[in-house]
């Protein structure tokens, strides 16, 4: 016979009971949300006749990487082809990512060191302040020749294992004509690929017709997923923000390398749009006058320090004058923007423990209304940003047009890359419709 006043046996029935209450409850209340108009998916994975339309304008390829096994699935606007790529082993994404975050943060410690050597040779001459400089250019040039070795090696290997059966799949194996459209494509890479420039892989230093390179095919964009794609090309809700820029430019912070270009960015996009254009500069650009300013603006320039977190990615943001204006707080507003850049520091990268979520700056601006985005994946060469930026906006007298700014970022990279680094013009990507 059963001892029903066994000690623990009311109580544990007890708990059963609330556990199947707040079950039933819970069941209630999601039913209550699925009746509310535009909640009818709520907790379901949406319908793939929602998700198709994310392919209206070129192919999306979604890149699954799993220890099992690795696939693209290939979105058009007709149906999902899957794509297995046998090349690819989540072992070998961890170990590569590993050693590109570990370089390239080499890089950007040796170039701090060279600008702050830099700084304190110009005011002073003793030989002790020359030999820092003389010692820091040394490895200055040491770690960014480490660096290109490092990223000539990742594009090669993304364009084999990835990119190339992605593009053949596709029918996209041949460098558009002269004068013809160019097809676009969005990535939407998952787990640490979200760390790499999926945009430029390929060898660079080949030659001849058909170069084997993503860029030599196709516009790339970047989607953190196909619903995020999906909205993005769905007309705003509301009035968009007045047709004005808002140029965040914050050159001097405690603690950080000084940004030598920004009075020249600042003032080449007062030129560019005149009266359009609303300048917040140096100790005028605190959190709270830019977090009040951004939803009376269309586009948002940021030339500004920026950080990740790889081990707290909502912790990251744009360094301005007062603070960092960080993703968590960014991902709290609502705003109808346009088009944001983000020429700073690592505005793209993503979470190293938290990879899958793709938590980035560039991210966050997208998701909270910013139509199209130009983040950067690593410190950026202040030049070429300055020469991407200038590409992006045209320097003609029209209204800027954010639906061109992928295309005149493609543009402008495939000019950079027969006089510049790799490091230089790889960074930057793409993210919108």
């Amino acid at each position: 016979m059963t001892d029903t006043t066994a000690e623990g046996g009311p109580e544990q029935a007890r708990m059963i009971d609330r556990r199947m209450a707040l079950a039933r409850e819970w069941d209630e209340l999601v039913d209550q949300v699925r009746a509310l108009p535009g909640f009818e998916d709520f907790l379901r994975p949406p319908p793939l006749t929602k998700l198709l339309p994310a392919a209206s304008d070129g192919p999306v390829a979604v890149i699954n990487v799993s220890r099992w096994r690795c696939d693209a699935l290939l979105v058009t606007s007709g149906e999902v082809h899957v794509q297995p790529l046998p090349g690819l082993r989540a072992q070998e994404v961890e170990e590569r990512v590993v050693e590109y975050l570990r370089v390239l943060d080499a890089a950007g410690q040796t170039e701090a060191e060279y600008q702050a050597a830099r700084a304190a040779a110009g005011s002073d001459a003793s030989a002790a302040a020359e030999d820092r400089l003389a010692k820091a250019t040394v490895e200055r040039l040491r770690a960014g020749a480490r660096a290109e070795a490092m990223l000539r090696l990742i594009l090669i290997w993304l364009w084999e294992t990835i990119a190339q059966p992605v593009l053949r799949a596709l029918g996209l194996e041949q460098t558009p004509p002269e004068g013809t459209k160019w097809p676009r494509m969005w990535w939407c890479p998952t787990g640490l690929l979200t760390l790499l420039p999926l945009h430029a892989a390929g060898d660079h230093q080949a030659r001849g017709a058909d170069r084997p390179t993503v860029l030599d095919r196709v516009v790339s964009s970047y989607t953190p997923t196909l619903r995020a794609l999906v909205e993005a090309r769905e007309t705003p809700s509301r009035a968009p923000a007045a047709a004005r820029l808002l140029a965040v430019t914050v050159g001097e912070v405690e603690g950080e390398v000084s940004l030598r270009t920004v009075v020249a960015e600042r003032d080449a996009l007062r030129e560019r749009f005149g009266d359009q254009c609303t300048v917040r500069d140096g100790s005028d650009a605190t959190v709270p006058e830019i977090t009040k300013l951004l939803p009376e603006h269309r586009w948002v320039h940021f030339s500004c320090h920026g950080n990740q977190y790889l081990d707290d990615p909502s912790r990251g943001g744009l360094r301005l004058f007062d603070d960092v204006l960080t993703i968590a707080a960014i991902s709290a507003g609502r705003y109808e923007g346009e088009f944001a850049f983000l020429p700073a520091c690592k505005t793209a990268t993503g979470g190293f423990d938290l990879a899958d979520e793709a938590i980035t700056l560039a991210a966050a601006l997208h998701y909270t209304g910013y139509r199209h985005v130009i983040g950067t994946l690593w410190t950026v060469f202040e030049g070429t940003a300055a020469k991407v930026a200038r590409a992006v906006y045209g320097s003609d007298a029209a209204e800027f047009d954010p639906s061109l700014s992928a295309g005149r970022l493609h543009e402008v990279q495939r000019e950079l890359r027969d006089t510049d680094r790799l490091s230089a013009w790889t960074p930057f990507t793409h993210i919108g419709p």
